[in-house]
């Protein structure tokens, strides 16, 4: 079993990587036509995903579609366990903006991609001026009618690990009056934080309802929106992968 598993997760990471390199390759050229760029990311994401879910057995459902608004300008805040999560917003999400650390666009191929989506990129090392830049940012981005994608504890937590969420989306959340559109998932037992193995096993990704903001405070907004998902993730942790 370990022989096949291993088989699957190579062939999956070359396909993902040839992937990976054809469309960051394409979308490097179009930082002038974004919303075609966008579209391709969608389709990347799609494939990648579909590939894991075919070769791996890395399936997946999604409960509380119906919670998604008809326009774009909400925040999106996300549990964070694996790379899974932000292939599969790509593209079930296809006019999204992405927060996320400058550093990701320096990476070959994927980091060319990112910078024709219209990411927010921050220097986490800036401290004040990456949060009015987060803020500058994010306002345009609503107003281009792109939703943003915020993974509130900034980077990837295996499951079970404890949540240490930032301010930074509360605090764009606040300014904009934005709604938070907040979801769950547990896709670290499938597609581990740490790791080349693949699982075979059933994510769960449920989106709740939207979160309003509207004359609230970062912090009131932050604990509403972590007591939110952290409730879920109590739920549906350690349930994606079937037990041996």
């Amino acid at each position: 079993m370990i022989i096949i598993r291993f088989f699957t997760s190579f062939l999956f990471s070359f396909i993902m990587i040839i992937l990976t390199m054809f469309y960051g390759f394409i979308c490097s050229f179009l930082p002038k036509f974004p919303d075609l760029a966008c579209r391709l990311a969608a389709q990347y994401g799609f494939l990648v995903i579909h590939t894991a879910k075919y070769l791996c057995g890395i399936n997946f459902k999604v409960i509380g579609s119906e919670n998604i608004l008809n326009n774009n300008r909400f925040i999106i805040f996300s549990k964070h366990q694996s790379t899974w999560e932000t292939l599969f917003l790509l593209y079930y999400f296809p006019h999204m903006s992405i927060i996320l650390k400058k550093e990701l666009l320096s990476i070959p191929f994927f980091g060319w991609g990112l910078r024709a989506i219209r990411p927010i990129a921050i220097d986490r090392s800036a401290g004040r001026a990456a949060i009015a830049e987060l803020n500058q940012q994010g306002e345009m981005r609503l107003q281009q009618n792109l939703c943003i994608l915020c993974f509130p504890e900034g980077t990837r937590k295996a499951p079970g690990e404890a949540p240490d969420y930032k301010v930074g989306g509360a605090m764009l959340a606040s300014k904009t009056g934005a709604p938070i559109l907040p979801i769950a998932l547990n896709s670290g037992e499938c597609w581990p934080k740490k790791g080349f193995l693949k699982k075979p096993g059933l994510i769960s990704v449920v989106i709740g309802p939207c979160i309003e903001t509207q004359d609230k405070k970062t912090n009131a907004i932050l604990q509403e929106t972590q007591d939110w998902i952290e409730g879920e993730m109590s739920k549906i942790n350690f349930s994606a992968t079937p037990k041996t």
